[in-house]
């Protein structure tokens, strides 16, 4: 189970379908996929659609990540490879968390490979206000404030981290290069 995680807006979404597109037998999963699905709790339960609330933290957020690694399990019966886009940004710096991660993939004997997106605070926002979704919103408004929650530094405890450098074409390029080749050896 290959993770491609970072903070919001940093290239995950390109990078991982691009690497999904070089490796053989790979099943492609993108938590943003649930987003839908999540908008229309927003609007059962009558909130303002706000994925930065206590309402979205408290009864959404979670549930995301578990459905987006269920699903990741599940394909792992099937095929060798699954490859899932989302920012874990909580859950990767949890070392409990990925030793529970690892254990469970142990189950499907499958091994948990984290790539980690390396971008800048300046990139990352030029590339909220490219993308211009309704998800960015909030971080766009308070951007200063936003900026001093997120870390864009690779999880400390995980030696076996692949960053993968995305601020610029050429380290893009190269990035893409040097990662496809540590997953050949994998």
């Amino acid at each position: 189970m290959i993770l491609v995680t970072s903070p919001p807006a940093c290239g995950k979404t390109y990078i991982s379908r691009q690497l999904a597109k070089s490796l053989d037998h790979v099943v492609y999963l993108d938590k943003d996929t649930l987003i839908p699905l999540s908008k229309q709790i927003f609007r059962a339960a009558k909130k303002p659609y706000d994925r930065s609330s206590d309402f979205f933290e408290e009864q959404i957020r979670d549930y995301e990540y578990e459905v987006i690694l269920n699903l990741g399990f599940e394909a792992l019966l099937y095929d060798d490879t699954v490859l899932i886009n989302a920012p874990f940004t909580r859950e990767i710096r949890d070392a409990e968390y990925i030793n529970k991660l690892r254990d469970k993939l142990g189950k499907y004997k499958a091994e948990l490979v984290v790539i980690w997106v390396m971008t800048t605070p300046d990139v990352c926002r030029e590339r909220m206000l490219r993308r211009n979704s309704d998800r960015d919103v909030y971080k766009i408004k308070h951007w200063d404030e936003y900026i001093t929650t997120v870390d864009f530094t690779p999880p400390s405890f995980l030696d076996d981290v692949l960053l993968f450098y995305n601020s610029s074409e050429a380290e893009y390029v190269k990035s893409m290069h040097d990662v496809l080749a540590a997953l050949d050896q994998n």
